[in-house]
């Protein structure tokens, strides 16, 4: 399954090591990212794959625990869902 990961927060040092290391932890496969920094605001959006036995949820949950041990908003949903939400 494929997902849309943001992240949004104060940058700091080591916000793309902690969040692509957990991915890779889960074996999540990065397809595309984009990130920014506006006057020290964070923003990244990945693109990624889910292993086809990946539980989404628990994805989730660990993804957004990682983003409160960071200090960094983590939001992750299906591309699916994300395409449907954000059409004109």
């Amino acid at each position: 399954m494929q997902v849309i990961i943001t992240v949004i927060g104060t940058d700091k040092v080591g916000i793309i090591a902690a969040v692509t290391t957990k991915l890779a932890a889960l074996d999540v496969n990065i397809l595309d990212v984009s990130q920014t920094i506006m006057r020290g605001a964070f923003t990244m959006m990945l693109l990624a794959q889910l292993p086809e036995t990946a539980d989404f949820t628990a994805v989730k949950n660990q993804m957004q625990a990682l983003g409160a041990d960071v200090g960094v908003d983590v939001k992750i949903a299906r591309q699916e869902i994300f395409d449907a939400m954000h059409k004109l």
